[in-house]
């Protein structure tokens, strides 16, 4: 539905990582590991050492992730967790890079969510956040409200026999914060240098900060 855009998205969102040796991540909300993917393969390219925590709430997803990774000859480097990403089970400063993609609105509690972050990530840490946001352009907000509201429902009607899915897809974006405010959020649950880049006039963007 995105004609493909989400790859490249995804692909921006993991050129802002600052890729060390024995470097420790954790993918919250990763479904079936794309970016754990991503992570991997340029981690692998630098030729450093990695390991990555998969964290997900949704077995069956996870268990599709299991399988690509050992397809890729990845399963020693990634470990899936089937776990709420408001409640990680992993100790205090445990992780270089903290990253999530297109789910941190589905939490429940997004400011816990955000704290969490927080907790797993060492002292000089990165989160890093790809989310779909608001669209910075008032003409081009209607046209994109017409293809939200009237096409993409109607898509997941018609091509998956699921349309229920994708009318809470484009309501949850709707009520998602917009860039500033939830780079406030961020701000207030204790990370520094948070900054945001827009991505395809706002559709989405990507926010980053620091644990100092």
């Amino acid at each position: 539905m995105s004609a493909g855009t989400h790859r490249l998205w995804k692909n921006k969102m993991i050129n802002h990582i600052d890729f060390i040796d024995n470097m420790q991540v954790i993918d919250v909300a990763s479904g079936t590991g794309d970016i754990a993917f991503r992570i991997a393969k340029l981690a692998q390219e630098k030729h450093l050492n990695y390991h990555i925590e998969v964290a997900d709430i949704n077995p069956q997803m996870l268990e599709v992730g299991r399988n690509r990774a050992v397809d890729n000859n990845l399963f020693s480097k990634l470990n899936f967790n089937e776990c709420d990403g408001e409640n990680l089970p992993f100790d205090n400063e445990s992780f270089d890079v903290y990253t999530i993609a297109f789910g941190i609105r589905n939490f429940t509690n997004i400011e816990k969510g955000l704290l969490e972050a927080r907790r797993v990530l060492k002292k000089g840490g990165m989160f890093l956040c790809l989310e779909f946001s608001k669209v910075d352009d008032i003409f081009l907000q209607k046209i994109y409200d017409i293809y939200s509201f009237k096409i993409i429902p109607k898509i997941g009607e018609v091509i998956l026999k699921d349309g229920e899915s994708y009318q809470y897809l484009v309501e949850s974006i709707r009520k998602f914060p917009d860039q500033k405010t939830f780079q406030k959020m961020i701000e207030n649950a204790g990370f520094s240098r948070v900054k945001f880049e827009n991505l395809t006039f706002g559709v989405c963007a990507i926010h980053v900060a620091i644990k100092d």
